[in-house]
């Protein structure tokens, strides 16, 4: 009987040295993405050049701050439905929060463009 030979899908082996420092640079950034396979690291690395690992807690925070805003818009339309009456203080406050709600989408594009 002949045996088979296995037939490795990935057949090609690449080896190459880094000093302890940039080993632990690797395991830093490997740890940061999030990939718990070293090999699958450095082959994503090796052909896409970069993993990108976003956070979404600007984003998170900024759709609270939507939420919050819109809560506040319906409770300013209701009182003035019922009181035919709208208060500089009602309506600095939804200033305020458009305000942060814009401050948190700038910074999240930003942050965007570094990627």
């Amino acid at each position: 009987m002949e045996k088979k030979e296995y037939v490795r899908p990935r057949n090609i082996n690449l080896c190459f040295r880094v000093s302890e420092e940039e080993r632990q640079m690797i395991d830093r950034r490997m740890e940061q993405t999030g990939i718990k396979s070293f090999q699958a690291y450095m082959i994503k690395m090796a052909i896409d050049g970069r993993v990108i690992h976003v956070e979404f807690d600007s984003i998170r925070e900024m759709i609270r701050l939507l939420s919050n805003a819109t809560n506040n818009i319906n409770q300013i339309a209701r009182r003035a439905n019922q009181t035919g009456n709208i208060f500089s203080s009602d309506v600095n406050e939804l200033r305020d929060w458009y305000e942060e709600i814009w401050r948190q989408a700038k910074e999240i594009l930003n942050k965007l463009t570094t990627l």
